[in-house]
């Protein structure tokens, strides 16, 4: 396993590697790394000559000064666990690297709108950072495949539409939700929870795969009603948005016969900690 923490370095490796024909995976994340980080390792391993993960808290991305500080870093055992899985390269930069000072890396793109609800709605100025930080990441190292995971359902749908407008070479994989036994979405997030907010946690899953029994029994407007009205009466919560939602455009629509793919999502206070989560009701023919 290599570990880069500058441009030239990492490029002149994966140059000689693309030099040789051999394909390349790349993994974005923050750190913090968890087993929903390593299956996405793990998944871009399966069809990959070398699997490239970067570690990079990235600045821009967060609307709140304080939640870039209470932002979890763990950068050794990061280290251990990408090892133990097999992963070839980390990419672990300081900021000054990725932005260099007097470059402007800002980028704009039309999104149709997937940038606008949810996360986009309650966190102003979020997918503008992540946008700039993955358009920055893919010019830096030219994968072949980009892994996200399901998890930041919005997220995903808007670098996939970036890289359309690109036009670019580079595919994305979107790849499942890792949970803990008891149905929790794995994050970074979780280790800030109380233990009390972590008892009560997992009902966010389960409040979304009741969403999904009444698929065929409610309109998704009572269904959204009904999950929101299940998370205010939990103690210890604080919904933010329950949204249901077109999986390819994140509109509203008013009845599931009209769409052929719709996911519900959610974000939830749980004392000081955020969480997100969704649950795919009906899919046909996504990829």
């Amino acid at each position: 396993m290599l570990l880069y923490k500058n441009v030239k370095d990492l490029q002149a490796h994966l140059e000689k590697l693309r030099e040789e024909g051999k394909t390349i995976g790349f993994v974005p994340t923050m750190g913090a790394l968890h087993e929903g980080h390593l299956s996405l390792i793990n998944k871009a391993k399966e069809i990959n000559d070398c699997t490239v993960c970067c570690i990079f808290v990235n600045p821009t991305q967060f609307n709140e000064a304080s939640d870039l500080t209470k932002y979890p870093r763990t950068p050794g055992k990061d280290v251990d666990l990408l090892a133990g899985v097999g992963c070839e390269v980390i990419f672990m930069p300081p900021v000054e690297e990725v932005y260099p000072k007097g470059e402007n890396f800002d980028v704009s793109f039309d999104f149709e709108g997937l940038d606008m609800p949810m996360e986009g709605a309650n966190r102003p100025g979020h997918f503008a950072g992540v946008a700039q930080i993955v358009h920055r990441l893919l010019d830096i190292v030219q994968p072949d495949h980009i892994y996200m995971g399901q998890k930041d359902f919005q997220q995903y749908s808007i670098i996939r539409r970036m890289l359309a407008l690109m036009n670019s070479k580079t595919k994305i994989v979107m790849c499942d939700i890792v949970r803990e036994a008891d149905g929790l979405a794995k994050s970074s997030r979780n280790v800030r929870l109380t233990a009390e907010h972590r008892a009560i946690a997992p009902k966010i899953q389960e409040i979304l795969q009741a969403a999904k029994s009444k698929i065929h029994s409610h309109f998704p407007q009572q269904i959204e009603e009904e999950a929101m009205a299940q998370l205010r009466a939990i103690e210890g919560f604080k919904p933010e948005y329950f949204t249901i939602a077109h999986g390819r455009t994140l509109r509203p629509f008013e009845v599931f016969e009209d769409v052929d793919f719709a996911v519900a999502c959610t974000a939830v206070w749980a004392g000081k900690v955020r969480l997100i989560d969704n649950v795919i009701l009906k899919r046909e023919d996504f990829e």
